[in-house]
């Protein structure tokens, strides 16, 4: 059967709305956070040398870039489709490619000819070094988008919140390009204190931060529900953390061939103006929003929040049906969902939160919704008489149904 009658079929069966495998991605510079709902003899299923688990990603068309090591097809999500008892897999980004706007719907087909973002959990133990993520006109140097990114802090997955949660975001008022220069020229000598000349800020469960491209950040050790442009762009500029040194060929990732050993080319990527911003955090700084009057979404039975909502590029919402309650929530655009908590249906599928799960292992807990699905109305069901179901809703750019403030 060819992969576009399997997409075709997997689109059948779940009327617009797909099943979709969990998708585990290893990092060499990271410990796992173990919060991510992975047996604890997993994290390091894919062996030492590869690093451990620390990051599950969702919709994903993106392949992540883990080195000469990484292996075929990681970081992209695989549709699953039940044929005859016999469970088969076919690349999300395969069925696109086949079905095109039928999927991720006309606009967003004809404006971005992909599903042109992803969403993650990053879940690691201690903080990440200070690092970037390009703009658009230095990641086409390397053939590559460039990354806006947002983070919300999930209460369900994190009852601790690891070694340092804490995030820096750029730079301090006043800091000179200079001493960005003189950090950025002593990479090599053992802690370069880049983060001496930045801002941590304390973490909050069931907020988030928007992180354009550009800014220098520090991700701290909660787990992080992160939903980004479809892109891996990015470069270490921190040579320390904890103990843990940062090879110095991720301080020169995604760089031109003909930049390599330029610091001013490191200087050029840094959005200054956003990184000396002395109100970053009042622009940046994301508490839930109601996606509709709050009374009235109770009186039917849910919550819906947006939980990102300051970038064209993407956006997310949380949902929660109330114990016992069946609703239909409609939205004008495709998204893919993880859900958080609790068990019931979602349109023709049972849906669940798994507590644990083994390497390769399939679950019911994670699907992508077709424009059309979505449009037409997502009905779900929850049978329990106590526990809510949550889930994490995450969409592609310009949402007709955000207006961004």
């Amino acid at each position: 059967m060819s992969v576009k009658a399997i997409a075709e079929k997997a689109m059948e069966q779940g009327n617009g709305i797909m099943r979709l495998a969990p998708n585990w991605v290893p990092r060499s510079f990271c410990v796992p956070g173990r919060r991510i709902k992975l047996h604890p003899d997993d994290y390091y299923a894919l062996g030492g040398e590869r690093g451990g688990i620390d990051e599950r990603w969702f919709s994903s068309t993106t392949p992540a870039d883990n080195g000469p090591l990484t292996s075929p097809n990681e970081g992209l999500s695989f549709i699953v489709f039940q044929d005859n008892g016999r469970a088969e897999q076919i690349l999300l980004r395969e069925a696109i490619d086949e079905l095109k706007g039928v999927i991720v719907g006309e606009r967003i087909w004809r404006e971005h000819g992909r599903w042109p973002m992803y969403s993650k959990f990053f879940d690691n133990q201690g903080a990440l070094p200070h690092h970037i993520h390009h703009r658009d006109e230095h990641a086409r140097l390397t053939g590559q988008l460039g990354k806006p990114e947002a983070y919300y802090f999930p209460p369900q997955v994190n009852n601790h919140g690891g070694d340092f949660p804490y995030t820096f975001f750029g730079l301090n008022p006043g800091v000179t390009r200079r001493q960005v220069r003189e950090c950025l020229q002593n990479f090599l000598r053992g802690d370069n204190k880049i983060t001496n000349i930045s801002r941590a800020y304390r973490l909050e469960v069931g907020t988030g931060w928007d992180v354009p491209p550009g800014v220098l950040h520090a991700p701290g050790s909660l787990c992080t529900y992160e939903p980004q442009k479809a892109s891996d762009v990015f470069a270490m500029y921190q040579s320390l953390t904890g103990n843990q040194i940062v090879p110095k060929e991720l301080l020169w990732k995604d760089t031109p061939p003909d930049k390599l050993e330029d610091v001013d080319h490191l200087l050029a990527v840094i959005d200054w103006d956003l990184n000396v911003d002395p109100n970053f955090a009042q622009k940046h700084f994301m508490r839930p929003r109601p996606a509709r009057p709050e009374k009235e979404m109770e009186q039917e039975g849910y919550r819906e929040n947006w939980i990102c909502y300051q970038s064209e590029a993407f956006s997310a919402k949380e949902l929660t049906i109330l114990p016992g309650a069946t609703v239909t929530i409609r939205d004008s655009s495709a998204y893919g969902m993880i859900m958080m908590q609790g068990h019931g249906t979602l349109g023709v599928w049972p849906v669940e939160t798994p507590t644990m799960i083994r390497y390769g292992q399939l679950t019911y807990d994670e699907f992508f919704v077709s424009e059309q699905a979505a449009q037409a109305g997502v009905k779900i069901s929850n049978p329990s008489k106590a526990d809510p179901i949550v889930m994490l809703k995450h969409f592609g750019p310009q949402n007709p149904d955000l207006v961004i403030q």
